[in-house]
């Protein structure tokens, strides 16, 4: 993955999630029942399809491991499977 650089955290400012609707981003504390969590996701990820860092988002997540939430428009089980070797 290599996109075009932007300053270290310059990218976050820009990011269509930026303020208070990144809540949906993360799953909430307590469970979710399936069919909520496939919502959120879904509106999560239809936020990030018109991002104009989406690419500096992942790539973010990526390189430090972030295990939790949406970015760059992947869950935390896409980003795996973006980056395990396949068996």
């Amino acid at each position: 993955m290599n996109v075009q650089p932007i300053k270290q955290d310059t990218w976050k400012a820009l990011a269509a999630c930026a303020g208070e609707m990144s809540a949906m981003f993360y799953p909430p504390i307590s469970s979710e029942p399936r069919r909520a969590k496939r919502s959120r996701e879904s509106r999560a990820k239809a936020v990030c399809a018109s991002c104009p860092v989406r690419e500096q988002c992942l790539q973010h997540a990526v390189e430090n491991d972030e295990r939790y939430g949406i970015w760059g428009g992947l869950t935390d089980r896409e980003r795996r499977l973006l980056v395990e070797p396949a068996i």
